[in-house]
């Protein structure tokens, strides 16, 4: 047997067992159904007859060969997949009339969608392009690219998607959602998300590129149901607001969440609608509508270029999202662990960790960090007094400049920092953390930058139960810590290295001569 012939018979051995494997899946070709790639022609009737013959029979494959198809609302069935053939591009009608199609009680102000279904998919290489700039307002329902809700096992692969008429994604109440190796561009509308995980259970985002004007990748609770059981990794993501987020919308909270080996950085090939132009917060954790934010696990981060690169709020907007409408009380935020994190060229506004009175963010763990800001705070700024805000929309520049160059952490408890580096690439006068009514904080290995004339680096104010060790300040440091508040007590320096630092602490005249001890520190004498 010759080699040629030896080669095509192997191919053909493969395509039968793949088949085979597959259970001979039906395939239902919409050029079958009299749709034409010709851009022009509105195709939602063929596509749908094809899709409700699909499921009907027992669920396949939809297939879009290469040509551009134009539609309006589209309904997934049970066990259905739609697949997108390289060159192929689904476009999304410019007309809002194609949009208002009901399906039973279920009405979709989408591209495709689908509702308590299981078993549907999405695959490709194809492209998803809803025309979104036809739908440039505000004051009137625009189509997102994808809606799903109340389906289990559901596969979004492969696809590349553009231009939404808002959210590019929305996935609510959904269980074992994939969504991988997809590429996102939405920045053509008005509250153009990239990915909207709602409400839903065991979810796994892997190998994406997002790149939006709102927010990127984001966990959202629309309901009392909580977010939970969530991985995102490997994925790329840019957005002129907040690049991969926890909110706003909390009523039910986050829960067991996941997010690994991610870059982050401002986006490169849009002009802002929203935020800013190099992009809000790099990693935003909120819960301000009630609902639990409990096992957050955050590691391996890239980030360039963003205004705030970590950013987290436990506030009291209260938006209310039962059916019988009960405003809810405050949330829970909580055991949050942020590992591995290397960020530069971000703005001078500072970090913030911040709960509110009697509220506190509980049990965060912030290790092997290094930020780099832009600087440029005065002492001006290092005395602001910050406001509380409960019911502010929750955003990463809310406070305005803050106190503290590096992280400003307000009302919080179990705070951990270890191996800390803060850096301003021009000088900066503000101080480089700041805790205020701060319980059982630990601060070891803090590296931080000194400007002369500079603030003190570490500020404590109200702060019960703190410990800081194994830190070097610069030389010629001073003061490296400055106390104040009629509750401080318990704070402990052990461990550092003083030789270079010129005062080690300043005293505020409320603060007790027995709140505060330094031992076993070197200072050179």
């Amino acid at each position: 047997m010759s080699i040629s012939r030896y080669r095509i018979l192997s191919v053909a051995v493969c395509l039968l067992a793949v088949n085979l494997a597959n259970g001979a899946e039906a395939i239902y070709d919409v050029r079958d159904y009299g749709a034409k790639a010709d851009a022009k022609m509105l195709c939602t009737q063929a596509i749908q007859a094809a899709i409700d013959e699909c499921a009907a029979g027992g669920g396949g494959t939809v297939y879009f060969p290469p040509g551009k198809w134009l539609s309006g609302t589209l309904y997934l069935g049970n066990h259905v997949t739609l697949r997108l053939d390289s060159g192929s591009t689904l476009l999304g009608s410019r007309d809002p009339n194609d949009y208002a199609r009901r399906r039973g009680d279920f009405h979709s102000w989408s591209l495709i969608a689908a509702k308590g279904l299981e078993h549907v998919a999405i695959c490709g290489s194809g492209t998803i392009d809803v025309q979104g700039s036809a739908f440039r307002w505000k004051d009137r329902s625009r189509p997102k690219g994808i809606y799903i809700e109340s389906c289990r096992d559901i596969l979004i692969e492969g696809v590349a998607m553009r231009s939404a008429g808002s959210w590019m994604q929305h996935y609510f109440d959904c269980d074992r959602l994939t969504v991988r190796d997809i590429y996102v561009f939405n920045h053509v509308a008005y509250n153009n998300d990239g990915l909207n995980i709602d409400s839903c259970r065991d979810v796994r985002i892997t190998g994406c590129v997002v790149d939006s004007d709102d927010d990127a990748i984001v966990l959202k609770s629309c309901s009392l149901k909580p977010c939970e059981n969530v991985t995102i990794a490997n994925c790329v993501v840019s957005s002129h607001c907040n690049s991969i987020k926890m909110g706003t919308e909390s009523g039910g909270g986050f829960q067991n969440i996941t997010i690994t080996n991610c870059t982050i950085c401002s986006p490169r090939y849009s002009k802002v609608t929203y935020g800013r132009q190099r992009g809000l917060a790099g990693l935003a954790l909120e819960i301000v509508d009630g609902g639990t934010l409990d096992r957050v696990a955050i590691s391996n981060i890239v980030i360039k270029g963003v205004s705030v690169p970590i950013f987290m709020r436990l506030g009291n907007r209260a938006r209310q999202y039962g059916p019988d409408g009960v405003t809810p009380g405050v949330g829970t935020f909580r055991n949050v662990v942020v590992n591995n994190v290397v960020a530069t060229n971000v703005s001078g506004i500072g970090c913030s960790i911040t709960g509110l009175p009697g509220h506190a963010v509980e049990n965060v763990s912030l290790s092997n960090i290094k930020l780099s800001f832009d600087g440029g705070g005065t002492r001006e700024d290092a005395s602001r007094e910050i406001p509380e805000k409960p019911a502010s929309y929750p955003e990463s520049t809310m406070f305005g400049t803050l106190p503290a160059y590096g992280f400003y952490c307000r009302h919080v408890k179990g705070l951990k920092f270890a191996n800390v580096q803060l850096q301003a690439t021009a000088p900066d006068l503000r101080h480089a953390l700041a805790c205020e009514d701060a319980d059982g904080v630990s601060i070891d290995g803090l590296d931080c930058g000194y400007s002369p004339g500079a603030a003190a680096t570490l500020r404590l104010t109200d702060a019960r139960g703190v410990i800081v060790r194994g830190c070097r300040p610069v030389a010629g440091t001073s003061p490296y810590l400055y106390m104040l508040g009629a509750e401080s007590e318990r704070i402990v320096l052990t461990g550092n290295d003083f030789s270079g630092v010129r005062r080690i602490a300043e005293i505020g005249q409320n603060v007790g001569e027995s709140a505060w001890a330094a031992f076993a520190n070197y200072t050179g004498k």
